[in-house]
């Protein structure tokens, strides 16, 4: 078996350096545990940034996974594809209505590039609203989405100029912005890159109001939040809205990649044979295994039960906080503490306890784990923050 020296190595001689990397390699996974080269376990609090949302290894997923394979892994889009269907079906049985019609592809970038070429291709209109801090992806419109500058930074040349972008939570900018050439608004229900941040249910209806008042669409971004990790199956719902568009991505696909857009029917019919498309989207293979995550979510109420979960640690994590300038956030299972010039030392104490944490925003930690997490588990990280206070005092 190979030393994680040896694997360092190859990775510094041959892979570009673009992650900062911690100091382990991974050799399996199981539940909400990771275990390295060394047989070692880790509680993985990052869950792959919020993908695993069923845990590693899920049995039913792995069953799913090991039948599909043997059958059928890819097809083109040039065939009708009977997972795919099954799985827009799926989609359709926990989206409010009028949401019904799904397209798929790979990422959550890729869906947010899909969902801003449907807006501009429904509306023709030229000119989309964004906000600051956000983050949708890493491709050229996506990138332009995203409200922060250091994702910009030395790709000034390709981005496009299309996007006005106003402060989250700012109502009456939202009010100014939108005009009658605004395509979309689109937006993160909450913030995950920029902090684990909640905007206020105003805020959020008013986006909606303001969209349907001026003839735009209102996009809803997803790929974090989505598939009951708020405590609900999406976040919007915390709102009381109905987006015009969402894009979904990282849980979805329980660890395999697959990203999509959900949309109506009028909103859908934009999009002819040639406006868009993908080689790998909707492949049988990851369709298969996606419609199998919505059915276990559903069955065994993972929504219901991040939220409950949720409200009960994001509570006893204040009450540890209690004492330290820390700010706890969140929702369910997306839970945020601000921790300023303090978040990169806990994340390394949390490392030395082999818990898997995440730093976002340069300051807070965020923690996204699998749905299936246990309360001991849970107690475990409480007796770590304490511990980290303790020491800090």
């Amino acid at each position: 078996m190979m030393k994680f020296e040896e694997i360092k190595k190859l990775s510094i001689s041959y892979l570009f350096a673009n992650y900062s990397r911690e100091e382990v390699c991974f050799e399996k996974g199981r539940g909400e545990f990771l275990y390295d080269l060394d047989g070692n376990e880790y509680l993985d609090l990052v869950a792959g940034i919020a993908v695993n949302i069923l845990g590693h290894c899920h049995p039913a997923i792995t069953k799913t996974v090991k039948e599909q394979v043997d059958k059928l892994v890819h097809v083109s889009n040039l065939y009708y594809i009977k997972e795919q269907a099954q799985l827009a079906q799926a989609l359709a049985t926990i989206m409010p209505e009028p949401l019904s019609r799904s397209l798929f592809v790979n990422s959550g970038a890729e869906a947010n590039e899909a969902a801003l070429k449907l807006a501009v291709k429904k509306t023709k209109r030229r000119r989309v609203v964004a906000v600051n801090n956000s983050f949708h992806g890493r491709t050229i419109g996506a990138l332009s989405a995203t409200g922060q500058q250091k994702y910009h930074d030395g790709f000034e040349p390709l981005l496009s100029n299309v996007f006005d972008f106003i402060n989250y939570g700012d109502i009456e900018a939202l009010k100014e912005m939108v005009t009658s050439d605004t395509a979309a608004v689109i937006l993160e229900p909450i913030q995950g890159e920029g902090g684990i941040v909640v905007p206020s249910a105003e805020f959020m209806r008013t986006a909606r109001d303001v969209c349907t008042d001026r003839g735009a669409l209102l996009i809803i971004d997803e790929v974090q939040t989505g598939l009951g990790r708020t405590g609900k199956m999406f976040a919007f719902e915390h709102f009381d809205i109905v987006p015009d568009i969402v894009t979904l991505a990282k849980g979805l696909g329980g660890g395999f990649p697959i990203g999509a857009i959900v949309s109506s029917d009028d909103v859908a019919s934009a999009f002819q044979p040639g406006s868009h498309g993908s080689t790998f989207g909707g492949n049988p293979f990851v369709c298969r295994v996606a419609t199998k995550v919505i059915e276990i979510i559903k069955s065994e109420g993972l929504d219901s039960r991040a939220r409950e979960i949720g409200e009960a640690w994001i509570s006893r994590m204040k009450s540890l906080c209690n004492s330290k300038p820390f700010d706890v956030r969140g929702k369910g299972l997306m839970i945020g503490i601000e921790m300023g010039e303090e978040a990169k030392q806990f994340q390394k104490f949390c490392f030395k306890d082999r818990i898997l944490v995440n730093v976002c925003a340069g300051k807070v930690i965020r923690i996204v784990p699998a749905l299936i997490i246990s309360e001991s588990s849970i107690s475990r990280f409480d007796q770590t923050l304490l511990s980290y206070i303790n020491s800090r005092s």
